[in-house]
């Protein structure tokens, strides 16, 4: 009876293991944060000339680090895979510009809002063609970053053909080379490569009313009541203005 007891407790340890894997206390054995994201979304998440991956969301996930007293892990993946990477447990949160959905709401569990984002409308400086509102784009070739909100959102309006890349890069690339008429993504990435790349332009911003939102494993209090207390003094303490600061200023 000692031993079935035994092999229980060891199953129950493993399944609540398997279940949070990211509770605070394995994080801090572990002597890391493993945080998601898709470093093509300046100036949240990018590569800068150092090969680093930088950004508004990583400072976050430093003092989200730092606050545990760990090393900051950084796994980069495509978009549409960082939430089934946090649902099995490979990474402990997503930082990447994320909206916050009601679909996605389903499948993970959003922090506090913190950051207020729109949608983008961006097309060539030499086009003829320059889109106000998003059904402009009926009847035009559109690319979007793969499980995006501008995919969403295009997605929404009969009559557009949608050309979907899994890096951002990949779709301003088609519209340099002239294979789609536009390209929709939020609208802070969206400045930042305007400003980089001036063959492009800002045609329109839609007030979409989107906030992103830091993910966490679906269930996860422990960790989720961690990052949302972390906002909070990031905010109070002016770090987070400082952080605004740096990057969109």
């Amino acid at each position: 009876m000692l031993k079935k007891g035994l092999v229980i407790l060891a199953v129950v340890v493993l399944v609540a293991t398997m279940i949070f894997p990211q509770s605070l206390n394995t994080i801090k054995k572990r002597g890391k944060l493993i945080i998601g994201t898709e470093p093509t979304f300046p100036p949240f998440e990018f590569v800068d000339e150092k090969n680093q991956i930088v950004g508004f969301d990583i400072d976050i996930a430093n003092e989200l680090a730092k606050r545990l007293g760990v090393k900051l892990e950084i796994v980069s993946l495509p978009f549409d895979s960082l939430i089934p990477a946090l649902q099995q447990g490979k990474i402990d949160l997503i930082i990447a510009g994320m909206t916050i959905t009601e679909e996605r709401a389903k499948v993970v569990d959003f922090s506090k809002p913190y950051f207020e984002a729109n949608q983008a409308l961006v097309v060539r400086g030499d086009s003829k063609f320059q889109p106000k509102k998003i059904e402009d784009l009926v009847g035009k070739k559109v690319a979007v970053q793969l499980g995006t909100t501008g995919d969403l959102v295009v997605s929404e309006v009969k009559g557009i053909e949608v050309v979907r890349f899994q890096k951002f890069t990949d779709a301003f690339l088609e519209l340099q080379n002239g294979r789609v008429d536009a390209v929709v993504l939020d609208e802070a990435p969206a400045k930042a490569y305007v400003k980089k790349f001036p063959k492009f332009i800002l045609s329109a911003v839609i007030d979409t009313g989107e906030t992103y939102g830091i993910a966490v494993k679906k269930g996860n209090r422990e960790l989720l009541n961690f990052v949302n207390q972390t906002l909070d003094i990031l905010k109070s303490t002016g770090v987070y203005n400082r952080l605004l600061q740096k990057w969109f200023e």
